[in-house]
């Protein structure tokens, strides 16, 4: 009678021991996750992420990183308890291995989502408030979940996107965003004018109270692009901040029409010319002895 009794002190000391041994464990990896969610935070704000998105973000990352592991501790710790006791654990370990086999098997989208979604937040691939093209379609992420990525476009259509069916993310208000503009004038223009008007008109938009703020860098120019049908193409590019290039944009081409206007730049419209093979001089003669006839009447 003794000896069982021995043997149950000892396992049960052998039990207290593990469980305090996993509440340091689970402690220590508490405070190791919190000093992380930190980091996490004080690094989005120096990158110029929005603090409550930082947060948002880190705390996201945290909260699925501390439910993983906590599972996956009491799990072991579950196992080692019932070795201590006596318990066979080998077919608790080959039914655990079946059901996670067949639950892998059963929820495998709903895994890949959600380990999608992971990376996606934990590489700052978008955030909230970015401009995204998803997989073809464009729009304002207004969520981003573990398991989706929401977009609203311009017209106020709400897409859901399974992050594990996303194949292509393009995030257009990463850090800064650029207008690439491709402006026409007519062939009898000369170029170089053209280009210090352009200079001219970004350089008073740096100057401009409002919209001087907005843009980061003077406005390139990159030259003639193309030779259109009825147009000189000349492309550049302006650099402002996230979000606000179309902003800008429009206001940029505002003032270049003004600006060409005074300037007497032609900004040509596409015409045609039609031409009826051998009777196109007398219909041409034709057409000038009328307009005559109407001019005397």
């Amino acid at each position: 009678m003794e000896a069982p009794l021995q043997q149950l002190g000892i396992d049960a000391i052998r039990v207290v021991v593990v469980l305090a041994l996993a509440w340091l464990a689970r402690w220590a990896l508490s405070n190791a996750l919190t000093r992380l969610e930190k980091r996490l935070t004080e690094k989005g704000a120096v990158e110029g992420e929005p603090p409550t998105e930082a947060a948002k973000r880190a705390s996201t990352l945290i909260r699925l990183i501390r439910q993983a592991t906590a599972i996956g501790l009491w799990l072991v710790v579950g196992l080692i308890i019932l070795d201590q006791l006596g318990v066979d654990i080998g077919p608790v370990l080959a039914a655990a291995g079946i059901l996670g086999l067949a639950v892998g098997f059963g929820a495998q989208n709903l895994v890949r989502d959600v380990i999608s979604g992971f990376f996606i937040i934990l590489e700052n691939q978008v955030r909230v408030g970015d401009v995204a093209i998803v997989n073809g379609t464009g729009g304002l992420v207004e969520a981003i979940n573990f398991r989706t990525l929401v977009l609203r476009d311009l017209a106020g259509t709400v897409h859901i996107f399974p992050n594990g069916t996303i194949t292509t993310l393009s995030n257009m208000t990463t850090e800064w965003s650029g207008y690439v503009y491709d402006i026409g004038v007519a062939y009898k223009e000369d170029t170089d004018r053209v280009v210090e008007v352009l200079k001219t008109v970004g350089a008073g938009m740096r100057e401009d109270e409002y919209f001087g703020p907005l843009i980061i860098e003077d406005l390139e120019v990159f030259g003639v692009n193309a030779f259109g049908d009825s147009a000189v193409m000349i492309k550049g590019r302006l650099k402002t901040r996230p979000i606000r290039q179309w902003e800008v944009g429009r206001e940029f081409l505002r003032r270049v029409k003004r600006a060409f206007d005074e300037a007497g730049i032609e900004i040509p419209f596409p015409h045609r010319s039609i031409y009826f093979g051998s009777a196109s001089n007398p219909i041409l003669a034709r057409l000038v002895e009328e307009s005559g006839r109407a001019a005397e009447s």
